[in-house]
């Protein structure tokens, strides 16, 4: 397996912090409007809570402790109605809070179903290019790294910030009421702290986005390992591919002890800082007392207030870790959203016609006739004439890999293309597809250039079977279904008969209901090919592609299969990719392409007779690359 190219990624520094934090809440109140509002109001009356109750030990202690120590006989009617309402505020504090956690964790996990699910719709409109680049491995980290840890800063920064925002601003008033010198004393520290979070935050924040990158980065490397696990171990390359792990690993290593290092200097810096300020207030205050210019009960009152004015600050410091990395992995998920979707600017549509008329009618009924429905109305029977016209394409600049294609493909027809692997067989189809779009040259499918046929519609018409299978989790019968979502099972059975999968299919443990498991990992290779093409013939298309279809089915079952495609193809245009040449012996046309250029065309008689490329290819004189 090849070293992982993890360098590839771009790590650009995190820094649109507050139009991130708008889109989270833009999302939050789409759906969850009403539960993070009234989350909102429970944190801020659990936090009014502390700086209420803290103010009742004033009136306490210089009214009901101070004057009766040492005596007897004390009434504490009035103490004990003093301790109640106390008591009181503090079962609303409680019950504040647990509406409050109740509320945030069901947006939060509001939020997180909301953004996989916005993720995954947009995910849909990107274009093969995009899936072609990026391992899977690296995808898989948005839905589930970057996602999850948006969840922090909804569940727990969020209310962290209300709550210290809500006591500050309660604290500041209390001992701006209570005593003016010893709040400004807290206050100052209270400067020096934030101070101290901003720069950490400053430089810190660029190691949180790389940090995410670099776990992607690890996911796609061992997403990558695990499915060719079994071309490692052929190869005994089990010590290269620990050395790249380890590489990788060690990178991120690196930067998280830098990340955390960074992130933890703010806790015990800021904890510090605030004991700093309640030894001076303690001191200053007992002076103050001693003095006869201040209470023992404001005393206490104002060193509560101290603990509860840096402690919100401490606690946002904590969060501060898990806040970046939440801001970094967010960040990162608008950004793929914000990445553009397919351009699909066609405005033809396909249509089904009713199949004994001469006149083209459009019907809503499933025939097996089909006619492109343009803007105005007009009907163009889709018979499959496809043309390539002076067509050229790179995938990337300056390596081009069709040079100036013309082809063309009458109703009906079978082509096949034979050349040397990269001789651009496979983008010709891609091109049919439009999963990708050429740069110079057209395309034209009965006259209508590909580019004004909507791509939804276009591809409907173009059955295709890949030599890489994809079977889905599901029994035999879903994966049949899948190339027509509303075909009934007998319709399906037909299509395993019509390719000679029903023989192995019944003798599968629960036959049609036999569940796959891991992309069809407990059939053959060939059998899935076979359940493939089964999947191409329910759909039915118009125009079929064959991408080495058969090269991983036998000698044997390609002849028992050879009869039903020949069945399947019947008056259907089609395209072969063949490297045995013995399959495409009675296409109508056969395309020799190298280098990206038809070198060659004409039947298997007139190619032999040609005494080309193509004689050489199939007298074994020269070899396929």
């Amino acid at each position: 397996m090849a070293s992982y190219k993890y360098h590839q990624i771009r790590t650009a520094r995190a820094n649109n912090v507050g139009g991130t934090i708008r889109r989270l809440l833009e999302y939050i109140a789409l759906h969850n409007k009403g539960k993070f509002i009234l989350a909102l109001i429970c944190t801020v009356l659990s936090s009014l809570t502390g700086v209420v109750s803290s103010y009742f030990f004033t009136p306490l202690i210089n009214n009901y402790i101070v004057p009766f120590i040492g005596q007897n006989n004390v009434d504490m009617t009035n103490f004990i109605k003093m301790l109640s309402a106390l008591f009181g505020i503090y079962i609303g504090g409680v019950s504040a809070s647990y509406i409050k956690q109740k509320m945030i964790s069901l947006v939060a996990t509001g939020l997180l179903d909301d953004l996989r699910r916005d993720l995954f719709k947009k995910m849909q409109d990107y274009p093969v290019s995009f899936f072609d680049r990026k391992p899977n491995g690296q995808i898989m980290v948005y839905y589930t790294n970057d996602v999850d840890m948006t969840r922090p800063m909804i569940a727990e920064t969020v209310p962290t910030l209300i709550t210290a925002v809500t006591t500050l601003f309660g604290c500041f008033i209390m001992m701006a009421i209570l005593n003016f010198k010893l709040m400004l004393i807290v206050f100052g520290v209270m400067l020096i702290i934030i101070f101290i979070t901003a720069k950490v935050a400053k430089g810190s924040n660029k190691y949180f986005a790389k940090l995410q990158v670099q776990v992607s980065n690890i996911n796609g490397f061992v997403e990558e390992y695990f499915s060719g696990q079994k071309v490692v171990k052929v190869f005994n390359h089990e010590d290269k591919v620990l050395d790249d792990f380890k590489n990788l690993n060690n990178e991120l290593y690196k930067n998280s002890v830098r990340t955390n290092m960074i992130a933890s200097i703010m806790f015990p810096v800021n904890a510090n800082l605030s004991y700093f300020a309640y030894a001076i207030v303690a001191v200053v205050g007992a002076y103050l007392c001693i003095n006869g210019e201040m209470s023992l009960g404001v005393l206490a009152s104002f060193l509560l207030y101290v603990r509860q004015f840096t402690g919100p600050v401490s606690n946002l410091s904590q969060q501060f870790n898990g806040f970046m990395m939440s801001l970094a992995g967010a960040e990162r998920v608008f950004e793929l959203m914000d990445k553009n979707g397919e351009i699909n600017e066609g405005k033809v549509t396909l249509t089904n016609i009713l199949e004994d008329k001469e006149e083209l009618i459009k019907t809503d009924k499933k025939t097996h006739r089909w006619a492109w429905e343009k803007s105005n109305g007009e009907l163009v029977e889709l018979k499959g004439d496809v043309r390539f016209k002076d067509v050229n394409f790179s995938y990337v600049e300056n390596k081009q890999v069709l040079n100036d294609i013309s082809l063309y493909a009458k109703p009906g027809q079978k082509i096949a293309l034979v050349g040397s692997t990269g001789a651009g067989k496979t983008t010709i189809t891609n091109l049919l597809n439009r999963f990708y779009d050429v740069q110079e040259g057209q395309i034209t499918y009965d006259g209508i250039d590909i580019k004004n046929i909507k791509k939804q519609d276009l591809r409907k018409s173009i059955g295709m079977v890949l030599q890489d299978t994809n079977l889905f989790s599901g029994t035999v019968m879903d994966n049949i279904r899948y190339g027509r979502l509303d075909a009934s099972d007998e319709e399906c059975i037909k299509a395993a008969k019509l390719c000679n999968a029903d023989s192995f299919i019944t003798r599968l443990p629960q036959g049609y209901q036999t569940m796959l498991s891991a992309n069809g990992s407990n059939l053959s290779q060939g059998q899935r090919q076979l359940l493939n093409i089964a999947r191409c013939a329910v759909a039915d298309p118009p125009v079929m592609v064959l991408d080495e279809a058969t090269s991983s089915i036998d000698t044997y079952t390609e002849k028992l299969i050879e009869k039903g495609l020949d069945e399947l193809m019947k008056g259907r245009t089609t395209f072969v990719i063949a490297h045995r040449l013995s399959t495409v012996r009675n296409a109508n046309a056969i395309l020799v392409i190298e280098h990206g250029q038809i070198m060659e065309r004409g039947t298997h008689e007139d190619l032999l007779n040609l005494k080309g490329r193509y004689y050489q290819l199939y007298t074994g004189k020269v070899e396929l690359d």
